[in-house]
């Protein structure tokens, strides 16, 4: 389980980039509510660590793709609740700045992530 959080991680990491690029795109460029962007850089990053996590980190062999994505997509929808619900805490009640408060979301998010996806998406 080590080895396989250690990956999960890596994966999360190449999400954390695109999340934040996105999220920055959307909020400061095009200047789409904070929370709007924040969901469409969390949608995006979870699309491209699907990928990564089924080959890389679950090693995942589940011919029923659609399904174990499915799986993947809800608990990635909780886990977007837990994120916004921690960022908005941290933001509007504890006013942290955006990025920062954004970056402690994330750090939560990934516990539920990790586990949610270990135990259920992937059924390891």
């Amino acid at each position: 389980m080590v080895v396989k959080f250690i990956k999960f991680i890596i994966v999360g990491f190449s999400g954390l980039i695109i999340d934040f690029s996105i999220t920055f795109l959307c909020k400061e460029k095009i200047n789409l509510d904070r929370y709007v962007s924040n969901s469409i850089g969390f949608i995006l990053a979870a699309g491209s660590n699907y990928i990564f996590n089924r080959i890389w980190t679950f090693g995942s062999n589940n011919p029923e793709i659609a399904i174990e994505f499915s799986s993947f997509v809800f608990v990635s929808i909780i886990g977007l609740i837990i994120n916004n619900s921690i960022l908005w805490l941290l933001h509007n009640r504890g006013d942290l700045h955006f990025y920062l408060a954004k970056f402690g979301a994330i750090m939560v998010t990934t516990f539920w992530n990790f586990f949610a996806n270990y135990f259920y998406t992937f059924n390891i």
